[in-house]
């Protein structure tokens, strides 16, 4: 078992600045097993966090990138041919479920519902996992729990989670960090003063009020650390966050010249 799990182990801690009390509120919902659902926009720390908690509890994390040609089958398992004749390969949930490991299933609502519904058995009173082209019923390892995250900002009537999914969890809501933890953040992960950091986060900050009025997602935590990483390379700070900030979310003259000017106000 300890074989099958020691590529999924977090062995080193991963940076996480906690922004209010969503660490002791997730080990209390750990502690009783409880479904967790993530919610918060792109780039603003939630997977960061649960493979953050994955090495403070000391639970194997088994990360499925979710999307809609994501069938059943890639998350029970299936059987496979070799040389000896036909195998069962477990999926990645069946694995968790089986081996007592943390599941994470990222945004999950790229995924279609009837994919969904197949963790519905697993995140209530039964923790069972049934394997029906095997003909067996997993029963969930004591220490297994189902994470789910996605990004509110994109729902819609046809790709949002169903109730009879949703009420099987607990939910933690994310957003970017206040700016002292933002820079801070930056600051470390782009391996840069806390002066640029700030300047990056600032930057962010003027975008992020423009969701809505021509964008249709602020610039995140995670585009904010690659724009800082290009400047401790010796990028230029303009031509870093052109690169890193301003031309990957807007392909609008209008927008780019006014997050631009943004740019330069700080730089």
């Amino acid at each position: 078992m300890q074989d099958e799990l020691r590529e999924y182990r977090v062995t080193a801690e991963p940076y996480y600045q906690p922004v209010a009390d969503e660490v002791e509120l997730y080990e209390a919902a750990y502690a009783a097993r409880m479904p967790m659902m993530l919610k918060g926009p792109t780039g603003c720390g939630k997977t960061r966090f649960v493979e953050h908690m994955a090495w403070k509890l000391g639970k194997p994390l088994v990360t499925v990138a979710c999307n809609e040609d994501m069938t059943a089958s890639d998350l029970l398992g299936r059987y496979l041919l070799d040389a000896e004749g036909t195998r069962w390969q477990d999926g990645p949930l069946t694995m968790a479920a089986r081996l007592g490991a943390i599941c994470y299933l990222d945004e999950i609502v790229e995924a279609r519902q009837d994919t969904t519904v197949v963790i519905h058995p697993l995140t209530d009173n039964r923790r069972v996992l049934p394997l029906e082209k095997k003909g067996e019923m997993v029963k969930a390892h004591p220490d297994f729990q189902v994470v789910i995250s996605y990004n509110p900002g994109y729902q819609s009537l046809m790709k949002d989670l169903k109730q009879s999914t949703k009420q099987r969890f607990g939910a933690l809501d994310f957003d970017y960090p206040d700016h002292a933890t933002e820079t801070r953040i930056v600051a470390h992960e782009g391996g840069v003063g806390e002066d640029v950091a700030d300047k990056l986060v600032s930057v962010a900050e003027r975008a992020r009020n423009l969701k809505g009025h021509g964008l249709d997602e602020g610039i995140s935590t995670r585009m904010l650390v690659y724009a800082a990483t290009l400047i401790g390379k010796n990028v230029a700070p303009l031509a870093a966050c052109r690169m890193a900030l301003v031309r990957p979310i807007t392909d609008d003259p209008d927008m780019r010249d006014a997050l631009d000017s943004a740019v330069t106000t700080f730089f």
